[in-house]
C-alpha cells in the first residue's frame, strides 16, 4: 500500500472511530483530555506503521489496543498501575493480549452517551461546548473547526484546551446524569447539536450561505443520540427537525450560491428520503411523550414538508404551533417567527402589528432578521420607502455576504433600482 493511500485510510478510520475510541478510553482513565491524548498517540502510531504493514483487518480495534497499551505505560511511569489495574481490566499484564473486539464493543453505547454529556457540560461556555463536541465526537481537527466557524485556529485551540482543563478542574464526572439533572443536561446537549446544525444551515458570516459539512456533522450526532436515548422525545424531535430542514439544502442555494427563500424554492429538489426520515422521527417523538420545543419546531417543519406547493402550506396550523411554542419557551425570536406565520395566514397587516411590538426589544437590537421581516411586510403593504430602509438596515447587520447581497437587492427593488 502506498503511503498516501495508507494515510487516507488512517484519516478515514479516525473520523469513523475516534468518538468510540475516546469514549472507551475516557471510561478507563476517567479524564477526557487524557483520553484524547492517548487516542491521538494511537493515530500517530497508525500513520507510522500502516504504510508499512498495511491497514489491519479491524482498524478500530488496533487503535484501541495501541491506546490501551500507551495508557498502561503511562500509568507505570506515574506508579499508578496497581490502583488503576481494576479499571483497565482486572490485572491486564504487559504480555497479555486483550480481547480487542470486546474493548471496542463493551458498553460502547454508554461510553458515547457519557462522552456527549461530558463534552456538552453546562460548566463550559457554549463556544467551548461546540468546539469540544466537534473535536471529540465529530472527529474534526482544530483547523477544520476554525474554518467552519470563521475564527482563528489559535482561538479554537484555546477553547478546546481550556474546556478540557475546566472539566478536569471542576471534577466533572464521566457519566450520564440521572433524575432531574438529566433533563437539564440533555437540554445543553441538544442545544450544542442544534447550534452546530444552524451554523451549517445558515452561516452567520463569510461568503457561503450554507456549510453543509456542519449540517452533516450535527445530523450524525443527533442520530447517534437518538439511538442512545430512545425514550427521550426531544432527542427525536431535534433529529426530525434537522432531517426535514436538511432536506431543503439543494433548493436553498441558487446557481451562483445566492440564497433562495423558502416560498421561492423548487420543491422538486427537496430530498424526499430525508423528509421521510424526519417524519418518522417526529412520529417517534410524539409517541414518546408530551411535545417539547424541538418537537413543536419539527411539527412546524413538517407542515412545510407536507405541502406540495407554497399555497398548500397550512399557515394557520403553523401559527398555532408557534403560539404553543411561545407559551412553552417565551422568546422574541419565536414571536418574530409567529408574526411571519400570522402574516401568511391572515395578511401582512396582522403580522406587522406583532412585529411592531418587537422593535423595542433589546435582545433583537442587532438581530438582522427583525428588520428583514419588517421590510418584507412593509413591502407587501406597499410602503416601499419604509421597506427599503428596513432591508438596508438588515443588510448592515448581517455578516454573511450572500445574505447581504440578497437584502440589498430587495432594498433596491423597493426603490425601483437595480442592485449595484
Amino acid at each position: 500500500m502506498t503511503v498516501s493511500k495508507a494515510q487516507a485510510a488512517v484519516h478515514a478510520v479516525w473520523r469513523i472511530e475516534s468518538a468510540r475510541l475516546i469514549a472507551g478510553l475516557a471510561r478507563m482513565v476517567r479524564d477526557v483530555g487524557q483520553a484524547e491524548e492517548l487516542a491521538q498517540d494511537a493515530l500517530v502510531a497508525a500513520l507510522e506503521k500502516w504504510p508499512v504493514s498495511g491497514v489491519p483487518e479491524n482498524p478500530g480495534a488496533w487503535l484501541m489496543a495501541t491506546a490501551k497499551r500507551r495508557a498502561i505505560d503511562e500509568m507505570r511511569r506515574h506508579k499508578l498501575l496497581a490502583r488503576k489495574h481494576e479499571e483497565l481490566g482486572h490485572g491486564l499484564e504487559e504480555a497479555e493480549v486483550p480481547d480487542l473486539d470486546a474493548a471496542l464493543d463493551d458498553d460502547v453505547g454508554d461510553d458515547l452517551l457519557r462522552l456527549i454529556f461530558t463534552s456538552c457540560h453546562p460548566v463550559l461556555s457554549p463556544e467551548a461546548r461546540v468546539a469540544l463536541t466537534l473535536r471529540l465526537l465529530g472527529g474534526l481537527t482544530t483547523d477544520e473547526i476554525a474554518r467552519a466557524f470563521l475564527v482563528p485556529e489559535p482561538t479554537v485551540a484555546q477553547r478546546i484546551v481550556r474546556a478540557k482543563r475546566t472539566l478536569a478542574e471542576k471534577g466533572v464526572p464521566f457519566e450520564v446524569p440521572r433524575g432531574e439533572e438529566l433533563a437539564t443536561r440533555l437540554a445543553s446537549v441538544l442545544e450544542v447539536v442544534y447550534l452546530i446544525f444552524n451554523e451549517g444551515y445558515a452561516a452567520t458570516a463569510g461568503d457561503g450561505w450554507m456549510r453543509p459539512e456542519l449540517c452533516q456533522d450535527a445530523l450524525r450526532l443527533g442520530r447517534i443520540l437518538a439511538e442512545l436515548a430512545p425514550d427521550e422525545p426531544e432527542v427525536h424531535g431535534l433529529v426530525a427537525l434537522m432531517e426535514i430542514q436538511a432536506s431543503r439544502a439543494r433548493a436553498r442555494v441558487g446557481p451562483s450560491g445566492e440564497p433562495v427563500l423558502l416560498l421561492e424554492q423548487n420543491r422538486a429538489l427537496w430530498d424526499q428520503l430525508l423528509i421521510r426520515r424526519g417524519l418518522a422521527a417526529l412520529e417517534r417523538a410524539e409517541k414518546a411523550g408530551a411535545p417539547g420545543p424541538y418537537v413543536l419546531q419539527a411539527s412546524i417543519a413538517a407542515c412545510h414538508a407536507r405541502a406540495r406547493t407554497p399555497e398548500e402550506t397550512d399557515w394557520q396550523r403553523i401559527a398555532a404551533l408557534y403560539a404553543v411554542l411561545a407559551r412553552l419557551t417565551p422568546s422574541p425570536v419565536v414571536e418574530l417567527n409567529r408574526a411571519v406565520a400570522l402574516s401568511m395566514a391572515f395578511g401582512p397587516a396582522v403580522g406587522l402589528e406583532l412585529v411592531e411590538q418587537l422593535v423595542a426589544e433589546p435582545s433583537l437590537k442587532h438581530y438582522h432578521l427583525l428588520p428583514a421581516v419588517r421590510g418584507d411586510l412593509l413591502q407587501k403593504l406597499g410602503r416601499l420607502k419604509e421597506a427599503r430602509v428596513e432591508f438596508e438596515r438588515a443588510a448592515s447587520l448581517t455578516r454573511n455576504a450572500k445574505e447581504q447581497a440578497l437584502l440589498r437587492s430587495r432594498a433596491a427593488a423597493c426603490a425601483g433600482d437595480r442592485p449595484s
